[in-house]
């Protein structure tokens, strides 16, 4: 009884660690695209959950992420000109040298983020959480009125 409790604990833990990210059906190939790709320029990406994913130099221009969890991931190099973030999480995320041109990036959480060299030329900034986020060389400022 012991073996087959120790055999079935092994392997329901080795099936949890290989369960695919939780993504809502009709956005299960657009994530499937980018990860095998690493491009889904105008890609529906609304309320994934790619939590601590490594998404270094993808292409995500124009895509939609509205409301998508990225905290912890890794954004170093990526394009996301023109893409809708509002109300995303990206909290301890690493953006740097992160083209963000354009795009939305309204109630967006970069808390404890890291934005390092990135892009934020003609981007929606408001309403933004920088709290405990490390700035450096990206045209971010905090208060005031335009």
């Amino acid at each position: 009884m012991k073996r087959i409790f120790l055999t079935a604990a092994a392997l329901l833990s080795t099936l949890s660690l290989a369960a695919p990210i939780p993504v809502k059906a009709e956005n299960s190939a657009h994530v499937r695209r980018l990860l095998e790709t690493r491009e889904c320029s105008g890609c529906n990406l609304a309320g994934v959950n790619l939590k601590g994913a490594h998404l270094i130099g993808v292409d995500l221009r124009n895509a939609n992420l509205k409301g998508a969890n990225l905290e912890g991931a890794n954004l170093e190099g990526a394009d996301l000109t023109g893409a809708n973030l509002k109300s995303a999480n990206l909290t301890e995320a690493f953006v740097s040298d992160t083209m963000l041109n354009n795009a939305n990036l309204t109630n967006v959480n970069l808390s404890n983020s890291r934005l390092y060299n990135s892009d934020v030329n003609g981007a929606v900034l408001a309403g933004i959480d920088l709290s405990g986020a490390d700035v450096f060389n990206t045209a971010i400022s905090i208060g005031g009125e335009y």
